[in-house]
């Protein structure tokens, strides 16, 4: 078995900023998505998971190094150490760059601010020295500024011919890697050199990027922030210089961004030729198989519901909706209309309105806001966001809910899923399974580009306590797709993206316990893509416990299994029932990261097969889900189904090395899943892997199970 590395990991925890993490991300996922997955992680991660296996680069964003150096030294540095010696990438920005040198000196002569420290990684063998300008004030931007930076042109290979020399870069307390031309020797390159005078003394050159080889890895620390688009700086009339500094780091962002992509390809990654830009949410459209469905639904939110001059808003939790209402339109119009409802309580800079004089009595700051207040915050943030192509808090964009009462939509309305062929097969394969009156997929809540599914299910608990059990949420895209643990399913385009509600009663928990529906979802997974139309059972469709699916790679010599989708189920209670939102995330048609089913396809035997359609697959698994979870209710998790689990399973005799509290590096073979609460089953082998009769049950936690490397290994 083999599993490709197609994660990049952007260090969360304990010395970073939100916002430093947020500019990794947006930046990485830009130059990068959809051949990779970027993940923020924690030191846990990092400390206790097989990451290493997966991992293409491992980044290290801005922030306070000593934070990194108090949850990582000892073993989290050892992990990133051997990572990088056995061929893995690190990149550090600034924060990430004074930790991964051997020495770093912060405002060593400053007794308030001074840190002066050896560093455990040690990539760069000599000292990161700052401030490399004068002025840092934490949390704060009064430091900032936008540096002048050189590249370095002969430390990279094809570069274009019209690239400037020059670009300029934000700044906000990084350092200079001293004498970073006398240690050439060492196997140090400088990428790039600040070319303004120095607020300390850097040796021989002015080095800002640095890159190493490191044993068979590689690695780039940085002083400035070349990862930081200028898009995402926000102006303040409070310090003038700052404005300048984001307007000049805007002249040159083209050169900005032509760097960071020779960088991440020096680490030897593949880039994209153009930035992939995030698309803007998109209405989401409620339909049911018959629409009159839609109006009773809608009716019976009414207690969630709040008015808002004259506007419905339906305020979730996580998510707030505004029901539109028919023949109504929604985004830049209806935005407008929004803004002049509500243009008394708004600022003259939104509305464009001259207002009287404030009044001299100001509100009290810790009066709570009344629900409608909050929902006018919203509109405002909605509002005044002029493009999605920046870093937003997709929490307070107000999503427009369109529910279609008396017809399905139409193609022109979503011309990427056709709501009549998934409303036909639906019906088909409900009668192929014979279940009686059902209710997976009856009503569909469609996006062509939303957050999350999962998302806007079990983060919204007020809407969903008002959805029947069946209910299902679709999207063309997703732009924060969620996956388990630190495991994020990635959604590209070609993605079959879905969540499921159940409303699992808490009496039917002994003999149906709530942990099997991942192994119900899985089967119905195999089930569809096999019961889709005549001739698809041929694709060979693997399950990886507990929550992953698997094909082999066609076309390889090693004929390699990788990784085409995953589930990922999350519940919550009330004082009768469960509530459970299962979230199925399956690659249709794109070959990243890995590869897709309808890639598989064509190695297949007579008869050809058409490729698979989303909306058919879709209803296909459905209707398959709904026939498994009637028998669990009824059978509970049965002989039959944990025969038709394991017929698709990866694991059945597998030996493995045990890492738990109670056994370390104890082999053991792979028994099962155990039939009353879905542990993972193994018996411990001793001499000459013979058994020893003593059996091991594990829970399921996400990415600390890498059956890939022979490794099963229990949290801490």
């Amino acid at each position: 078995m083999a599993t490709k590395k197609m994660n990049i990991l952007v260090y969360s925890g304990n010395g970073s900023t939100t916002e430093s993490v947020r500019h990794c991300l947006y930046t990485l996922r830009r130059l990068l998505s959809p051949t990779y997955a970027v993940i923020p992680v924690t030191g846990d991660v990092i400390i206790k998971e097989p990451w290493q296996y997966t991992c293409a680069l491992l980044v290290f964003p801005g922030g306070a190094d000593m934070g990194y150096c108090r949850t990582l030294n000892g073993e989290g540095n050892r992990r990133i150490s051997r990572y990088v010696n056995n061929g893995g990438s690190y990149l550090g920005f600034c924060a990430g760059g004074y930790y991964g040198s051997q020495k770093c000196e912060f405002e060593v002569d400053n007794p308030k601010m001074g840190v002066v420290g050896e560093r455990e990684l040690a990539f760069f063998p000599g000292i990161c020295r700052g401030l490399a300008f004068e002025g840092f004030v934490y949390h704060s931007e009064a430091g900032a500024r936008a540096a002048d930076i050189k590249i370095e042109k002969s430390a990279f290979q094809d570069v274009k011919s019209n690239l400037q020399d020059t670009f300029k870069s934000y700044y906000n307390g990084g350092g200079v890697f001293v004498d970073a031309k006398k240690l050439e020797n060492r196997g140090v390159q400088i990428l790039a050199s600040y070319t303004e005078d120095l607020h300390v003394d850097s040796g021989e050159g002015k080095a800002a990027v640095v890159y190493r080889k490191v044993g068979e890895g590689h690695i780039v620390l940085t002083g400035p922030h070349p990862e930081m688009a200028p898009q995402n700086l926000t102006k303040t009339p409070k310090i003038p210089n700052y404005s300048s500094a984001i307007d000049a780091i805007t002249a040159t962002d083209p050169t900005r961004v032509a760097f960071m992509r020779l960088v991440l390809q020096k680490l030897g990654l593949e880039v994209n030729e153009e930035e992939q830009a995030v698309p803007p949410l998109s209405r989401l459209h409620l339909t049911s198989h018959s629409p009159t469905d839609v109006a009773d639904l809608v009716a019976s939110w009414k207690e969630i519901i709040t008015v808002v001059d004259g506007e419905e808003y339906l305020r979730g939790g996580n998510d707030v909706f505004r029901i539109e209402k028919e023949g109504s339109t929604w985004g830049i119009q209806g935005l407008k209309k929004a803004i002049e409802a509500v243009g008394d309580v708004l600022p003259a800079v939104i509305t464009g309105k001259e207002t009287d004089p404030p009044s001299t009595q100001s509100p009290k700051d810790d009066e709570p806001k009344t629900p409608e207040d909050q929902i006018r915050d919203l509109i405002t943030y909605t509002s005044t966001t002029t493009t999605p192509d920046q870093i937003l808090d997709h929490s307070k964009l107000i999503k427009s809910l369109h529910p279609h009462t008396t017809n399905h939509p139409t193609t022109q309305e979503t011309p990427s899923f056709n709501h009549a062929t998934y409303y036909t097969n639906l019906h088909h394969h409900h009668a192929q399974t014979q279940t009686h009156a059902p209710t997976f997929g009856q009503h569909l809540l469609y996006s062509a580009v939303t957050t999350s599914t999962n998302t806007l299910l079990e983060q919204n608990p007020s809407l969903l306590q008002h959805l029947p059990t069946g209910f299902t949420a679709t999207a063309t895209t997703q732009i924060a797709g969620r996956g388990r643990g630190t495991n994020p399913w990635i959604a590209p385009p070609g993605a079959l993206m879905f969540s499921t509600i159940i409303h699992h009663s808490i009496p039917l928990t002994p003999s149906a316990p709530i942990i099997f529906i991942q192994y119900i979802a899985a089967l119905a997974i195999v089930r569809g893509i096999h019961s889709y139309a005549p001739g698809y059972q041929q694709l060979d469709v693997k399950l990886k416990w507990p929550n992953d699916i698997y094909t082999r790679l066609p076309g390889s010599a090693t004929n390699p299994l990788v990784k085409i989708g995953g589930i990922l189920v999350n519940s919550s209670y009330t004082a009768s029932a469960y509530s459970i939102v299962c979230g199925i995330g399956l690659n249709l048609s794109n070959p990243l990261p890995t590869t897709s089913l309808n890639h598989l396809i064509p190695a297949l035997t007579a008869p050809p097969l058409d490729p698979l359609v989303p909306e058919k697959l879709l209803a296909s698994i459905l209707a398959a889900f709904e026939a498994l979870y009637v028998d669990f209710c009824r059978l509970g998790w049965s002989a039959e189904m944990e025969e038709e689990y394991y017929a698709h399973w990866l694991h059945g005799g597998q030996v493995v090395s045990l890492e738990t509290a109670e056994a370390s590096g104890v082999k053991a073979r792979i028994r099962g899943i155990t039939r009353d609460w879905g542990l993972l089953l193994a018996e411990e082998l001793g001499w000459e892997d013979r058994p020893t009769g003593r059996l091991v049950a594990l829970q399921s936690d996400s990415n600390s199970f890498d059956f890939f490397k022979g490794l099963v290994r229990r949290k801490v």
